[in-house]
């Protein structure tokens, strides 16, 4: 990383809260319901799957994780109601997880279920390393409850091969990223070249294992090696699914769509969009330029 891309990161939280709207908005769908059907169903009409996502996270207060979980209600309903691809992501910390971990399953198992009776899967996000080991719980807790639940891994923490040698008996419905939270060296990967490699080491074994891997990468070199494995192993497209993030190399993820594999993007919305939009902005120093441009009055790069 250049020195300015380095400058760039660590200037992001003193950058107007306007001027970051106005750059990151492509990664957010809008402030309301209506503005995620609206791209949910653009990208379905793209052949493109999509996973929503309430932007908010760690609450500290029962009432609000409450709200949390009345607005994933509001949600499901509503694009139950649509007809759209019925899939959501929550985050632990937004429902609940700094207050009590049994709060936090518990609101998870009452969006789970309602999202079963409207046959809608439900992602659990993953937050940073304090978060792990509960939301792992959480997750096997809920799964072997209810069913229609999945997880996320990150590759760049140590423990993850760990972890899906624990999961795999579960045949677990997993996303594979490579992680995006500030984690200590003493537990993350650091070196780019290894977080790859650890990536596709651990996407192989998901697959060997029989898990359904959702690949989460924006990384050419990842999504070849995704490719590469799913041809090898003889997986059929209803056994493995690609993933991207809304606003992110619309060229990459047209790519993936005709070579016939299955992609899924995810798409956030709601009012709590700046904490979210940063921490795309510090993942991705080239977008984040803009946002220093367009402070100083330079226009477009």
């Amino acid at each position: 990383m250049s020195l300015f891309d380095s400058l760039v990161r660590i200037g992001l939280p003193l950058t107007p809260k306007l001027i970051v709207g106005q750059v990151a908005k492509r990664y957010v769908a809008g402030d309301t319901v209506a503005s995620a059907v609206s791209t949910m169903r653009r990208l379905n009409q793209e052949g493109i799957l999509s996973t929503v996502d309430v932007l908010g996270e760690e609450v500290s207060v029962r009432s609000k994780a409450e709200e949390a979980v009345g607005a994933y209600i509001e949600l499901l309903e509503t694009i139950d109601r649509e007809d759209l691809n019925r899939n959501i992501s929550v985050k632990p910390t937004l429902l609940g997880l700094k207050i009590d971990e049994d709060l936090c399953r518990q609101n998870i198992h009452t969006v789970a279920a309602r999202a079963l009776e409207l046959k809608c899967f439900v992602r659990i996000d993953m937050e940073d390393h304090t978060c792990t080991d509960e939301t792992l719980r959480i997750y096997r807790s809920v799964q072997s409850d209810l069913g229609n639940v999945g997880v996320v891994l990150q590759v760049y923490l140590r423990r993850t091969v760990q972890d899906i040698a624990d999961l795999l008996p579960m045949k677990p419905n997993i996303r594979l990223c490579k992680g995006i939270y500030r984690e200590p060296r003493a537990i993350a990967w650091k070196e780019f070249v290894t977080i790859q490699e650890n990536f596709i080491y651990s996407l192989e074994k998901l697959l060997e294992g029989g898990a359904y891997v959702g690949i989460a990468t924006h990384d050419p070199h990842l999504v070849w090696a995704g490719m590469k494995a799913v041809d090898r192993l003889g997986l059929d497209p209803d056994k493995y699914e690609f993933q991207m993030l809304l606003g992110v190399d619309p060229e990459l993820r047209r790519i993936i769509v005709d070579g016939g594999h299955p992609l899924r993007v995810y798409v956030p919305f709601g009012k709590d969009w700046y904490p979210y939009s940063i921490r795309r902005l510090r993942e991705n120093p080239t977008i984040a330029k803009h946002v220093v441009r367009a402070m100083l009055g330079l226009g477009r790069t």
